[in-house]
């Protein structure tokens, strides 16, 4: 019963709960006892008619997301959540919709969770809004100083980090004179310029990489896929010829450049017998989604991508 009213959020009264395990009128009296007795030893409250396991989440709860697992799927914390009275906050699996009118929810994002049944004993919440969007990493060429330590910041984007940025002696930490690293700010001074520490060192600008790490960090591009997602598309089998028209035999051209990252779509054409100087043109695209399992790990992850990026050099 407990992990029941818990896993609901609290929101529930008795009535919701008769129809949830489908109580006759005599058990309706025993479970009205029940959660009288839950509620004088502590186990549940009252928020007027409906109750509640403290420490348990709402129905709905602002969360920021913090992380994935082990499967590569995202993972939220409650933004209040009193943990000297609850100990450590619960980690919850988010939910993407997979038809949605905002954007695909990433990490650092704070999001808003409608609770649902848990999974595997863990918390499972399904976004309702993107309320805020994670900041783009900070972007500079490090300068650093002829002596002493420290340096300054020359900012990839100045209409996001404006003038240069001071960098201590011993805040720079193992980056080099042109390298491009993130930054984080630090506590300001009143006058000199805006000081910040470096938090990465991501390469050097000089080499042949430098544009794509560039685009990469200052938009957030995913660009590391998960292990399980890996995983999952080395076990990939053929797709089954059941409810298909068997092509193979037909001499396809594909029409993606020889150094395409992927070569997906294929044209064929035939003279049309029943039409003078027509032509039969036969269209084939890649039937991709034919290897995904609705909700697996790159079903997941390819709603969180969105779209797909390519650079040169990668």
């Amino acid at each position: 019963m407990l992990a029941f009213i818990a896993a609901r959020g609290g929101d529930l009264g008795k009535r919701d709960i008769a129809r949830a395990f489908g109580l006759d009128a005599s058990q309706k009296t025993q479970l009205k006892l029940m959660l009288r007795d839950l509620e004088q030893d502590g186990a549940v409250d009252r928020r007027g008619r409906k109750v509640h396991v403290p420490g348990a989440l709402p129905g709905v709860v602002l969360a920021d997301i913090t992380g994935r697992d082990a499967d590569g799927d995202l993972l939220a914390v409650p933004v209040e959540w009193d943990e000297d009275a609850h100990g450590e906050a619960p980690r919850i699996l988010v939910d993407i919709p997979r038809r949605t009118n905002f954007p695909a929810p990433g990490l650092s994002d704070r999001v808003l969770l409608r609770m649902g049944d848990p999974r595997d004993g863990q918390p499972v919440g399904r976004v309702i809004k993107v309320l805020e969007k994670a900041r783009r990493q900070q972007l500079g060429i490090f300068r650093a100083a002829p002596q002493g330590g420290g340096g300054r910041i020359i900012p990839i984007d100045k209409k996001n980090l404006g003038r240069e940025l001071q960098v201590p002696p011993g805040a720079e930490q193992d980056a080099s004179d042109g390298d491009l690293v993130t930054v984080e700010m630090m506590r300001q001074r009143v006058f000199g310029l805006p000081t910040a520490r470096v938090k990465e060192r991501l390469g050097s600008l000089s080499s042949e990489k430098a544009v794509s790490l560039v685009a990469i960090h200052a938009h957030g591009i995913p660009h590391v896929f998960p292990q399980a997602v890996l995983d999952e598309a080395q076990k990939a089998r053929p797709a089954t010829a059941k409810g298909r028209e068997d092509w193979r035999k037909l001499p396809l051209l594909t029409i993606d450049p020889p150094d395409a990252k992927d070569h997906d779509d294929a044209v064929h054409a035939v003279a049309d017998p029943d039409v003078p100087g027509g032509f039969i043109v036969t269209v084939a695209i890649a039937d991709v989604a034919a290897y995904i399992r609705p909700g697996s790990p790159l079903d997941r992850e390819a709603l969180v991508r969105g779209n797909s990026v390519y650079f040169p050099d990668r």
